[in-house]
């Protein structure tokens, strides 16, 4: 019943680009959201407490067999006064400056790695015992990356549901209006396989067919709009986990993934498609 035709075929290019963007932008940020959540539970940089020693201090070894022996504290990384010179030196080209110099300026230091289960507050009492050491001159606390890492997660999480659901109901239109073009190019037709007795099934099933069509197509469409922007963004992503000493490797965009945009974009499409028939073919006593 329904052709095929060239006009056809643009409009269902342009519907599928429309339902396709639609689609992307809200999973493209929920593919987002789990790799920001996978990058926080699995950065080597977790949260955890930078200890720095008065110079000339000798408590820093004794200091660090005792944290490591406590329950909540996963390995602490000890560097002496000589070897954070040394770092410093590999690191800057002060080699002359530094000679003059009749001791060494940089202080002893502990990085202690705990658990990724210690909460803010047990962090934090953590950090006033250790204040509170022989030797201490100052102890940090770093869990700001963390912090904005998580907030990032959230904050793309609740962009993700919110572009998700307005999305949604934009595709159910977009839908419903291009399936409703599809029945007033047919709306003379109908009415003459009503009259020769042609089931309300037979008639609406064309179009149910038609949303399909169009989701699914935006779904695939999205899949390589998302496809293309990973490309886009590999070689600036790859430098910006470089600078912390992590390999970039994103997951979540695999096959269940395309198919559950495909999914999504099919039954959006019927929505609409059952949407304008219900609206369209019954005020006309079509059905």
């Amino acid at each position: 019943m329904l052709q095929f035709t060239s006009n056809r075929a643009a409009t269902s290019l342009l519907v599928w680009t429309l339902v396709g963007i639609a689609l992307a932008l809200p999973a493209g940020l929920m593919l987002t959201q789990a790799n920001l959540s996978r990058l926080a539970a699995d950065w080597g940089g977790r949260p955890g407490i930078s200890v720095y020693f008065e110079l000339g201090a000798k408590d820093a070894p004794l200091l660090a067999m005792r944290l490591d022996q406590q329950p909540e504290v996963e390995s602490v990384v000890l560097t002496s006064q000589d070897e954070a010179l040394r770092e410093f030196l590999q690191h800057t080209n002060l080699h002359d400056a530094l000679a003059d110099l009749e001791t060494n300026p940089l202080p002893a230091s502990l990085r202690v790695n705990v658990a990724a289960s210690l909460t803010a507050d047990q962090l934090d009492a953590m950090a006033v015992r250790l204040r509170k050491e022989n030797g201490v001159a100052e102890v940090m606390v770093e869990r700001t990356w963390l912090e904005r890492i998580n907030a990032a997660s959230r904050l793309a999480q609740r962009l993700g549901w919110v572009l998700g659901v307005l999305f949604g109901v934009g595709t159910v239109l977009i839908s419903a209006t291009t399936v409703r073009l599809a029945i007033e190019a047919q709306l003379d037709e109908l009415k003459v396989m009503k009259l020769v007795g042609a089931s309300n099934a037979q008639i609406r099933r064309p179009f149910l067919y038609f949303g399909v069509f169009y989701g699914v197509g935006g779904g695939l469409f999205a899949a390589v709009l998302l496809s293309l922007g990973l490309l886009a963004l590999e070689t600036p992503l790859r430098g910006l986990l470089g600078s912390f000493n992590e390999t970039l490797e994103l997951r979540g965009f695999d096959i269940l993934f395309v198919l559950a945009l495909l999914a999504t974009g099919g039954a959006l499409g019927v929505a609409g498609a059952v949407l304008a028939v219900r609206q369209r073919l019954f005020r006309l006593e079509v059905l």
